[in-house]
């Protein structure tokens, strides 16, 4: 029953995360001239390229941004955080009882960081390119960044602890006549 819950939840999550990467995200870069949504920049951004961006950004663009986009990404920082977390909480050694899932709850710092940088991008989009305070950017800049650097290091956990147990469950089978 657990892993059929983890594979609809983990389905759920790519099925969102591809309608972003693949429909959503790119047509915010069409409607901005082809610059880059703030969610798309892992190393924040400045002043001036944050006006440039919102100066670019058609009306269409800024509506579906804060609209269809933030409502995705509504839901994709909570579905990505509940994978990440059961993923490497079930792939952490058993001996560690309980405490496995208290070791795997740093990964709910992706979607509070994720959520955070959509409050302030929201607020950016709102106020738009002659509204918009370097505040407002720095505060937004930052939430991206956190995200980014938190949200790297529970997909490197993950990717260690796959590496880990692939490697435990070859050596396994070696062993064996």
């Amino acid at each position: 029953m657990g892993r059929v819950l983890f594979g609809i939840l983990a389905a759920a999550t790519v099925a969102v995360y591809l309608v972003m990467v693949s429909w959503s995200l790119p047509y915010i870069a069409a409607q901005a001239g082809g610059q880059m949504p703030f969610d798309m920049r892992p190393g924040g951004y400045g002043f001036e390229e944050a006006r440039a961006f919102l100066a670019a950004l058609s009306p269409q663009g800024n509506a579906f941004y804060r609209d269809v986009q933030h409502r995705l990404d509504l839901f994709f920082p909570g579905l990505i955080a509940a994978t990440l977390y059961f993923a490497i909480a079930a792939l952490l050694p058993a001996r560690l009882g309980r405490w496995r899932y208290v070791a795997a709850l740093p990964v709910v710092l992706t979607a509070i960081f994720d959520w955070a940088e959509n409050a302030g991008v929201s607020a950016m989009l709102a106020a738009g390119a002659e509204g918009v305070t370097r505040e407002m950017v720095a505060s937004a800049s930052r939430w991206s960044v956190l995200k980014a650097i938190v949200s790297t290091v529970a997909y490197s956990a993950l990717l260690i602890l796959l590496a880990w147990r692939g490697i435990a469950r070859l050596r396994r089978s070696r062993a064996q006549p």
